[in-house]
């Protein structure tokens, strides 16, 4: 199998410094992230929307996956991921991600697809990894059926 990397550097203190990341060795994607982009309103991007962005996409792949094994030929997959990120205690924990996913697949019914939509919830790599997260909920919506 294949070991990805992506890198981030952060630089002065925790309230005004400021962050830089790439995604992929070849910097696929470059982005900023500052104490004001992950706990207000401010510009740029923060770990949490990275997290959701990989949740999404991981998702989105073993649902298609699972699909395409159990015989069926998904024409698209959309999923959205929304991360919370809440103070416990002394610190910070990701507590919830809500994964939302609409898929169009021909000649499948509603209970089958819930029956895989579940299964790439609990599947998926990336689900697997966030295991520590105290609630992974899932709201999926076949657009086409039988």
């Amino acid at each position: 199998m294949v070991t990805r990397q992506s890198q981030a550097q952060w630089s002065g203190k925790l309230k005004d410094g400021q962050g830089t990341f790439q995604i992929g060795e070849k910097a696929i994607f470059e982005g900023q992230y500052s104490f004001p982009s992950r706990f207000e309103s401010g510009e740029g991007t923060n770990p949490e929307e990275l997290l959701a962005a990989s949740h999404a996409a991981c998702y989105s792949m073993a649902l298609s996956a699972g699909l395409e094994k159990g015989g069926f030929e998904p024409k698209s997959v959309k999923t959205v991921a929304k991360v919370s990120l809440e103070k416990v205690g002394e610190g910070f924990e990701i507590t919830t991600i809500e994964l939302t996913t609409e898929a169009d697949i021909p000649g499948i019914d509603e209970a089958q697809f819930m029956e895989f939509a579940n299964g790439a919830k609990t599947g998926c790599p990336i689900s697997k990894a966030l295991a520590s997260v105290k609630e992974i909920k899932l709201n999926a919506k076949l657009l086409a059926s039988v």
